[in-house]
């Protein structure tokens, strides 16, 4: 399964005060069978529950407080 690394840094705060980061469809597919995982400090990977929104063309991840992690999808 391929990944993409995000950071804290990557997310962008929200109007209403969450946190989100945006993907394309084309990026990561349909978002159909996404997983969000969390880095902890050891640098292993925990799967977290997190909100995912679609919206035309974009994936968008909710959450809120930032963290680093990565996405894993087909």
């Amino acid at each position: 399964m391929a990944h993409k690394d995000f950071t804290k840094e990557d997310f962008i705060k929200t109007e209403d005060g969450t946190y989100q980061l945006e993907y394309l469809k084309s990026e990561i597919g349909e978002g159909s069978n996404l997983i969000v995982e969390q880095k902890n400090e050891d640098g292993t990977y925990t799967v977290i529950q997190i909100p995912i929104k679609r919206h035309n063309e974009s994936i968008f991840i909710a959450i809120q407080q930032p963290v680093d992690g990565r996405i894993i999808f087909n």
